[in-house]
């Protein structure tokens, strides 16, 4: 199962409470006060691992609480401190803290082995040894352990890709991944087969290589829930490049170009929110971009073709016959989809973002 939001809570462990205790070894009249001190509470840390690609794990196990630090005892000994409790996470997930009901962000992970620290264990209290003085050699005042912070949390999963596929559901974009890479996505004849995001690695030879992400296709008015919504386009904001994947066969029953501007409008009225700063990264639509005649096997009609490339040539956006199935025009696409990222980890504005 693929669960890309979860909202979970996380509590840190309270520390110990600080002992009373005085020293009773004989031959020693005033040996005084020796109540030790309680130990920290464990704390709650997120960490990026290479082995989660899923929030399933948090979807039917949502509460989560570090061990508590034990009392001080005496003999100046100080508590134990409890075990900090780490919960893993895929690499590429966004933590916002649902206090007040308003999310606010707290930390991207893009890095595997990144971690933060979400709930801060409580400070054990102090032993009664800390209270003695010159007038008060027998003190019996300790202090108890503070609690541990407790906290509601938003995880979202934002896959870590190079490049996007966009496209009309049913127009060949699992296709053209299974032909790329060797991920294996479901394909099917009929629309809304890809109900979750697919990752597949496509590599050109042995120095190159870069990972490309299928999302479930989008029709028009998605960003008002209609198909399956635009929600899985946040998989599609850490991307440096989008490729169009277009139908240009009459079995469609769609104008190449009305598709073409049906995404564009989707991609345009989709709100990014890559590091949690409005403005810190440019829209999907912004993105470098390129595109993909798909089904040009079963072309048909010419025209179909010289009207979509007229279109995005007035965009200059580069377009690239192809064809899924029989692999025709997919070496060239696979050059230029690289071109575009190496000039994409290049630039300084995703040095910046990064």
């Amino acid at each position: 199962m693929f669960v890309d939001e979860v909202d979970i809570q996380v509590a840190a462990g309270d520390g110990g409470n600080g002992c009373v205790s005085f020293r009773r070894e004989k031959h020693v009249p005033r040996g005084g006060p020796n109540g030790g001190d309680g130990g920290r509470g464990g704390s709650v840390i997120l960490r990026a691992s290479p082995h989660c690609n899923t929030l399933v794990n948090y979807r039917f196990h949502p509460e989560f609480r570090a061990k508590r630090g034990s009392h001080g005892q005496g003999s100046n000994r100080t508590g134990r401190a409890g075990h900090n409790l780490v919960l893993e996470v895929p690499p590429g997930t966004l933590i916002h803290s649902r206090d007040d009901d308003r999310l606010r962000k707290v930390a991207d992970l893009v890095a595997v082995g990144q971690e933060v620290r979400v709930a801060a264990g409580g400070r054990g209290g102090r032993g009664n040894q800390h209270f003695a003085t010159s007038t008060n050699r027998a003190p019996r005042r300790v202090e108890t352990g503070q609690p541990g912070e407790a906290r509601a949390l938003r995880l979202q999963l934002k896959l870590l890709a190079d490049a996007g596929l966009v496209g009309y559901p049913n127009v060949g974009k699992s296709t053209l991944v299974r032909r790329l890479s060797a991920a294996r996505p479901k394909v099917a004849n009929y629309p809304f087969t890809t109900l979750n995001p697919h990752l597949g690695v496509v590599r050109l030879d042995d120095e190159r290589s870069f990972v490309l992400a299928d999302v479930p296709g989008l029709i028009e008015g998605a960003h008002d829930g209609h198909g399956l919504g635009h929600r899985f386009l946040r998989h599609l904001e850490r991307t440096k490049v989008l490729v169009h994947v277009i139908d240009v066969s009459p079995a469609s029953g769609r104008d190449p170009v009305a598709d073409f501007a049906t995404i564009r409008n989707e991609l345009t009225r989709f709100p990014v929110e890559l590091s949690g700063d409005a403005g810190s990264a440019p829209s999907l639509a912004g993105r470098p971009q390129l595109a993909a005649a798909n089904k040009m096997d079963v072309l048909g009609d010419p025209e179909r073709l010289a009207s979509l490339e007229r279109r995005l040539a007035a965009d200059s956006i580069p377009l690239f016959p192809i064809s899924a199935v029989t692999g025709e025009g997919i070496r060239p696409l696979q050059e230029a989809i690289w071109a575009a990222v190496a000039a994409g980890t290049d630039s300084p504005d995703h040095a910046e973002r990064e």
